[in-house]
């Protein structure tokens, strides 16, 4: 029989749904039966496509005997990490301050007010190798729960209280040499062969390269080096799926080989603005190789994880058939049977052998230089990509016949505003009118569908849209509409983006002059943090947004607030730069950003809207659509800078003479 998650949309739940467990969706309702009934709640929290969450549920969630004593001793309720990251995010916290660690699955035990008291990850189904089975830790919660309440009690005070003094402010006064800091810092991460950072597992860490991005257009040597050998090392490995595109969550080991193969909306959307930027700072093979990884993405995103609406759908599973990475292996005989005469040849530009790179099987990489193969082929550049190419998709299309990934096709407002930043923004740089249909269709459908009184709202899935609605919907979707605007100089989408604003003012900002990240009070502390996972943290989004709208608007107090939320951070941004990239971009933008205006009509901006600006806002339309547009001359271009206007210019070269006095050293661009 069905539990109660067979009402829900999240395919998380959905998965959970025929569990002889009686799981119980967060809400009052599990809430009001773990107080009436004096029982803890067990909360277990995961995500679609997450390999361990489903290795737990085969091996203990759908075992009769352990659903028997959850239902009796507990309150079982199940949570979309994805649909309600401000649980995640709060017992998340909990979990490392207990363990000094995490993961998912997460599965905490709570008060009935829903105050952490123990928890863990993963447990296996009988004692393993010093982990004590999923049915002893049971046991022994049950046992303290009546017979140790008093510890228990201490232990939820005690994390509540450590919880509580993590959201304290650590203000102060941002130093001078925080960006050189932050740089030197990260140089201390990275790795000079493999590029990245840190070892083995090695995620993208997006956010860090797109702070790196920033100083590079600036001019900082050692930031382009560290970006060019990390996009080199990822596009050749086995992270970047070499036949449908994309890019999967992150490598196992430090050399980008072997990935864990779920892919994941926002490290696409993230990555695709890399590599599209980065190749307008390159020349030659490698600005055709970026710009090549970022359409590839694109198109992928386009193909795969676009529902018929326009929305973007959050991810694809790691597991095919209950195995991982079945669906993006491959065998050296299937390469024969495909490509006959050319398997030779394709099995040594992706690096396939009899014996496999990984478990008997072979992870494709593109490490042999194109040049040695060209060679090797006797082929020309043209001729080998157009062999390249046939290759690739006669693979893509015996790929399409095995049992695919599960895909979760929940529409997330946070992680759909960075796609439609990307498409936007590369539709606008490269020329690309497909991915402006493409942004535009997504706006069109998010602002219809999942903005609701004054708010966006988090989840929408088969046409049930969740009441949730968090800061970094507010913030990441109107960088979004505004990066669309730029692109379009269509002022419905800037519009848009002024109203998320509005809201995150009205309804995020908290009197510290921090952001608060969610609005549900029934969680033991606020949830609020500006800690850069694989995406910015919604306090950056938000400082970036407001300082970028703060210049067209010309609202001082929006920069202000913006100002704010970055100087509360003061004290972490100075001692780990590493965990705030996104905020220290925001920064960045809020004290060396600039405007452009242009006032229409004017062919000056179309040549404009093809150049890598990451620190100039576009504002162009007729003179009484902005402030910054007024009184401003038609056919003349305006960059400003906090309030200060260089003289105006008619020409994109006499632009770059200015854009030069305000950026000296900037990278010119191809």
């Amino acid at each position: 029989m069905p539990n109660r998650l067979a009402q829900e949309s999240s395919p998380y739940l959905l998965q959970h749904a025929h569990n002889p467990v009686d799981w119980y969706p967060w809400g009052e309702e599990a809430f009001a039966k773990a107080r009436a009934e004096h029982k803890p709640i067990f909360l277990s929290v995961g995500y679609a496509t997450c390999h361990w969450c489903h290795v737990m549920e085969r091996e203990s969630f759908e075992d009769p005997e352990v659903a028997q004593f959850l239902n009796t001793h507990f309150v079982p309720v199940k949570v979309d990490r994805e649909e309600l990251p401000d649980v995640d995010q709060v017992y998340m916290a909990a979990l490392q301050a207990m363990t000094g660690s995490g993961g998912w699955p997460m599965n905490m035990f709570l008060m009935p007010d829903l105050r952490p008291f123990f928890g863990g990850t993963y447990w296996p189904p009988e004692d393993r190798q010093g982990f004590p089975s999923f049915r002893r830790v049971l046991m022994g919660v049950h046992n303290a729960w009546l017979h140790q309440q008093k510890e228990v009690l201490e232990n939820a005070e005690q994390l509540t209280t450590h919880l509580q003094a993590q959201l304290k402010p650590r203000a102060g006064a941002l130093p001078a040499d925080l960006h050189s800091a932050a740089l030197a810092g990260l140089s201390r991460a990275f790795d000079p062969v493999y590029g990245g950072f840190g070892g083995a597992p090695k995620f993208p860490q997006s956010p860090g390269l797109l702070y790196l991005l920033s100083h590079a257009w600036l001019g900082d040597e050692t930031a382009w080096k560290h970006l060019q050998l990390t996009l080199d090392r990822m596009a050749e490995g086995g992270i970047y799926d070499q036949v449908g595109g994309g890019f999967h969550r992150y490598a196992v080991d430090h050399i980008w080989r072997v990935p864990h193969f779920e892919k994941m909306l926002y490290d696409n959307a993230q990555l695709a603005r890399v590599y599209a930027a980065a190749g307008l700072l390159s020349r030659g093979e490698q600005a055709h190789r970026y710009r090549r990884i970022a359409l590839e993405t694109l198109d992928y995103v386009l193909r795969e994880i676009t529902g018929p609406e326009g929305g973007f759908w959050s991810a694809q599973d790691a597991d095919s058939e209950g195995v991982e990475g079945k669906f993006y292996v491959w065998q050296a005989a299937e390469f024969r049977e495909i490509l006959g005469a050319e398997a030779d040849a394709a099995m040594r530009l992706f690096g396939v052998s009899e014996a496999g790179n990984w478990e008997h099987a072979n992870v494709l990489e593109r490490r042999t230089p194109d040049a040695v193969l060209m060679q090797h082929l006797g082929m020309g550049p043209e001729a080998f990509e157009n062999w390249v190419e046939s290759v690739r998709q006669r693979l893509y299309e015996a790929r399409t016949k095995r049992i695919p990934p599960l895909t979760d096709d929940k529409v997330l407002a946070d992680w759909n505003g960075l796609m439609l930043r990307t498409l936007a923004d590369v539709g606008r740089w490269l020329g690309e009118a497909r991915y402006l249909e493409a942004a535009r269709k997504n706006a069109a459908f998010v602002m219809r569908v999942m903005y609701q009184e004054g708010l966006l709202r988090h989840s929408w899935r088969n046409g049930l849209l969740k009441p949730q609605a968090y800061l970094s919907d507010q913030a990441s979707y109107g960088l979004g509409l505004l990066a669309l605007y730029q692109a379009t100089g269509e002022a419905e989408w800037l519009e848009g983006a002024r109203q998320l604003a509005e809201a995150i003012l009205t309804q995020f900002k908290e009197p510290d002059g921090a952001f608060r990240d969610a609005l549900d009070s029934r969680l033991p502390v606020m949830a609020r943090d500006a800690y850069d996972g694989p995406y910015p943290s919604g306090s950056a989004l938000a400082a970036e947004l407001l300082f970028r709208l703060a210049a067209l608007y010309e609202r001082p107090d929006w920069h202000q607030a913006a100002l704010s939320a970055v100087e509360f951070y003061a004290q972490s941004l100075s001692r780990n730069a590493f965990g705030f990239p996104a905020l220290l971009q925001a920064h960045l933008v809020g004290s060396r950003g600039s405007e452009l205006a242009v006032v229409a009509p004017a062919e000056l901006i179309h040549p404009i809207r093809r150049w890598f600006l990451p620190l100039t806002t576009l504002a162009y339309g007729p003179p009484d659509a902005l402030p910054v547009l007024q009184k401003r001359q038609p056919g003349l271009a305006y960059l400003c800078q906090q309030g200060a206007c260089r003289l105006p210019v008619d020409s994109p070269e006499k632009l770059r003479e200015e854009l030069e006095a305000i950026y000296p050293g900037i990278m010119t661009q191809s």
